[in-house]
């Protein structure tokens, strides 16, 4: 529950911001943002050693499974569900 009130604080800074200004944050903002990142970081951690979860690992697995899921020639540009991406 910690790292979804951890999550929703991150969101605040961006709710009302335009996409293609996301990443042009004044530095009190920025300096807000890092220190929700790290918690966020924090809590991830926190539950994968209690879980005995690599992270690394899983992130890689993940990655992998992104790829097939959404090959990059067929989905660049689009937001469709990896369903309808399908041969």
């Amino acid at each position: 529950m910690a790292l979804i009130g951890e999550a929703a604080e991150l969101v605040e800074h961006f709710q009302w911001v335009e996409g293609s200004q996301s990443h042009l944050l004044e530095e009190k903002t920025r300096h807000s943002v890092e220190e929700e990142l790290a918690d966020i970081l924090i809590y991830l951690v926190r539950i994968s050693d209690k879980l005995d979860v690599d992270l690394y690992q899983a992130v890689e697995r993940k990655l992998e499974i992104n790829e097939r899921k959404y090959p990059a020639e067929k989905v660049r540009g689009s937001a469709k569900k990896y369903t309808e991406y399908v041969d």
